[in-house]
């Protein structure tokens, strides 16, 4: 799958530089695309000298969790859940308890704790699987769940929007928290019916029956916090967080009398080793997406939808956000870039940059999250896992635009 859209990127850009060039007398368009690859394989290398400083980090503190006994103590506890929803992961596997720190990094918008700590759990899942090159049920669950932006505290996007001048820069926080809880659901759903897993049975309902209790109360209660107050606990809770659980596992670490320097050290030196063999994968990838937008391919895209809306009689005014909804599975920071501007050229309270910034919040880089993290243990051929991440990519835009709607129209 993978091979087909990353040549499929290519032909449409080809495709799209021609009609410019011949149509629309552009003869610097392949000027501009051949930039764009040399402009992407430098960038590439920029994202693995932050990667190699990130894994390494994370993944020697990883270590004194595993040294600990944490990794282990959490595998037990979800074992019940995982040995349904992965039914090919052994009953207290080490992955399942790497996988629930991924998660809970991802839902508090913890992005440089998740990365590190999602490798380190595909890399895991890797040494069940019997077809190295061929990507597990488990792992595409792991991978489509991961994908799919469940993200209770954005603080990022309420920085954005606080540099650019919002009046209440945790204005989105709801609409992105019911986003984002939509395109986890479909993720859930469509690698459910793909995998013919039983969510019905009463332990998988159990779990997800309290999750969305909890979540439900979480939101209550945020509900009746001032702007001001959100924004301060948003930000305070995902800093003293991350330091918690870094002083939790250096004191676990301590009374298990586990040497944590030595145990630390040994897990820099595997993220070492797996950040450097990612920068394959990041230029493959990366340089198909560049040669995609310098093209004009995704203008074209945008104008088509422009069409077919306003054809249809709908509501148009949130299509200057739809950028955004298109690179983002592509380029984080060519989503970043493309929300920014949109709060700059319409005004950062407009509808088309509140829904940019939601759109931003509840969606994740898919293709970027599956070179990185198929790649880190060689996964070639990813199955369902395409189709599946896009679908939740799908859900977030569409649940982005129906609850901006709600809350902004």
């Amino acid at each position: 799958m993978l091979n087909t859209i990353w040549l499929a990127f290519f032909v449409i850009a080809s495709i799209s530089g021609l009609y410019r060039w011949v149509a629309l007398s552009d003869p610097e368009v392949f000027s501009r695309i051949v930039l764009s690859l040399f402009d992407m394989a430098d960038l590439s290398v920029k994202l693995m000298l932050l990667l190699f400083g990130t894994l390494t980090l994370w993944l020697g503190f990883l270590r004194i969790a595993e040294a600990a006994g944490l990794i282990e103590s959490l595998a037990r506890l979800l074992t019940p859940l995982f040995r349904r929803l992965m039914p090919g992961v052994p009953a207290g596997h080490p992955s399942i308890g790497l996988i629930t720190l991924n998660f809970a990094a991802n839902a508090l918008g913890l992005d440089n704790a998740a990365t590190p700590i999602g490798l380190r759990a595909m890399r895991s899942l890797q040494t069940l699987n019997p077809d190295p090159k061929t990507a597990t049920n488990a792992q595409i669950l792991f991978l489509v769940l991961n994908s799919s932006s469940l993200t209770l505290l954005p603080v990022t996007i309420f920085m954005y929007r606080a540099q650019q001048g919002a009046h209440d820069p945790t204005l989105v926080f709801l609409p992105i928290l019911l986003a984002t809880s939509a395109s986890s659901l479909v993720g859930l759903l469509t690698v459910a019916f793909m995998q013919r897993l039983k969510l019905t049975d009463p332990v998988v309902l159990a779990w997800l029956g309290g999750m969305a209790a909890l979540l439900g109360s979480l939101m209550a209660v945020l509900a009746t916090l001032s702007a001001s107050a959100l924004g301060a606990v948003s930000s305070i809770a995902g800093n003293l967080l991350l330091f918690g659980i870094i002083v939790a596992f250096l004191l676990a670490g301590w009374r298990k009398k586990v040497p944590v320097y030595e145990a630390f050290i040994d897990g820099a030196k595997e993220g070492f080793d797996i950040a450097r063999d990612l920068l394959p994968y990041l230029v493959a990838m990366l340089c198909a997406i560049g040669a995609l937008r310098a093209s004009g391919a995704l203008d074209a895209a945008l104008d088509v939808i422009r069409w077919g809306v306003h054809v249809a009689g709908f509501d148009t005014r949130f299509i200057p956000a739809l950028p955004t909804a298109l690179v983002k599975p592509f380029s984080g920071s060519a989503a970043r870039a493309m929300m920014i501007e949109t709060m700059k050229h319409y005004g950062v309270d407009s509808f088309p940059a509140l829904l940019a910034a939601t759109v931003q919040g509840s969606t994740e880089t898919t293709f970027y999250v599956l070179a990185v993290y198929f790649g880190a243990v060689g996964v070639q051929r990813a199955r369902h896992a395409v189709g599946c991440a896009l679908a939740a990519d799908v859900a977030g835009v569409l649940a982005s635009i129906a609850i901006c709607y709600w809350f902004f129209g």
